[in-house]
C-alpha cells in the first residue's frame, strides 16, 4: 500500500496544494459535500472504497462546501454531490448525483494507470496466495477470502496458520467444516502434549506448575486445536 493517504480533507486553504499540486503526479477526485446532503452520505463511502482500492494510485479529496464556499465557487458547483476528476491541474472528467458503485468503478478507473482498480472481488478471483493476503489486508474479516487462504494453508499443510486464521471470523457452517478438517489433518511434532498431561494433576495445587501449564498454551498459540482442549482440562481442575 502507498504511503500517500488515500482520503484527505481539504479546506479553502489548503486546495492549490493538496488538489491542484497534488494531481500532478497523483489524479485527485474532489469530493463536494454537506453535512446535510442525503445522497452525500451514498456516495461518500462508495468513493472512500473505490478510492481506497487504488492503493494510493488516486486520492479522494473531499470537501464540505458549507465551510469552503470558495472551492465551490471555483468548480461553479449548482448541486451536490458534485465530483471532479483532475490530472494535471486541470478538471479532465466529472459527474453530479449519488452514482451506483459500479460507475464510480469506472470513474475512477479511467484515472488508474493501467485502468485497474485492485478490490477484495479481483484478488478473490486470481486465488493466489499473494492476492489473498492483499484481499485479507484490505478486509481482514472477509469470510471468503479467510476460507480460500486457509485452504491454501492445508493445502501446504500449515495447519496451524489455517486455524489461526479462521478465528478471524463467525463460525458459520463453512467455517465450521474447514476447522474440523484442518484438525483431522493436525499432527503434533513436540511433546506438549505430554508435559501438559504430567502438570495437569497439579495446576491446582502448585503454582509453579499452573505457570508452566499456561507457558506452553500460550507457546502452542491458538492456532494449535490442542490449546482450547487444555484449556478447559485446566479449568476443569482449578475449579474441581
Amino acid at each position: 500500500m502507498s504511503s500517500v493517504a488515500t482520503v484527505i480533507d481539504v479546506t479553502d486553504a489548503t486546495f492549490q496544494t493538496e488538489v491542484l499540486e497534488r494531481s500532478k503526479t497523483t489524479p485527485v477526485v474532489v469530493d463536494l459535500w454537506a453535512t446535510w446532503c442525503g445522497p452525500c452520505k451514498t456516495l461518500g463511502p462508495i468513493l472512500e472504497k473505490v478510492i481506497g482500492a487504488t492503493g494510493g494510485k488516486v486520492v479522494l479529496a473531499k470537501v464540505d462546501v458549507d465551510k469552503n464556499p470558495a472551492i465551490g465557487q471555483a468548480f461553479q458547483v449548482q448541486s451536490i454531490p458534485a465530483v471532479f476528476a483532475l490530472k494535471d491541474g486541470k478538471v479532465v472528467d466529472a459527474f453530479t448525483g449519488a452514482l451506483p458503485e459500479h460507475e464510480v468503478r469506472a470513474f475512477v478507473g479511467k484515472l488508474v494507470p493501467e485502468g485497474e482498480i485492485v478490490d477484495v472481488a479481483s484478488l478473490l478471483a486470481r486465488g493466489d496466495e499473494a492476492s489473498l493476503f492483499a484481499a485479507l489486508k484490505i478486509d481482514p474479516a472477509n469470510e471468503q477470502v479467510v476460507l480460500a487462504l486457509a485452504t491454501l494453508f492445508l493445502a501446504d499443510n500449515a495447519v496451524t496458520e489455517a486455524l489461526k486464521l479462521l478465528q478471524r471470523v463467525p463460525q458459520t457452517p463453512k467455517v465450521v467444516a474447514l476447522v474440523e478438517r484442518a484438525k483431522a489433518m493436525f499432527v503434533p511434532n513436540d511433546d506438549y502434549s505430554a508435559q501438559l498431561d504430567a502438570l495437569l494433576p497439579l495446576v491446582k495445587a502448585d503454582e509453579e506448575s499452573r505457570k508452566r501449564f499456561l507457558e506452553i498454551l500460550e507457546t502452542m498459540g491458538a492456532g494449535d486445536p490442542r490449546t482450547p482442549t487444555y484449556r478447559r482440562k485446566m479449568t476443569g481442575m482449578l475449579y474441581a
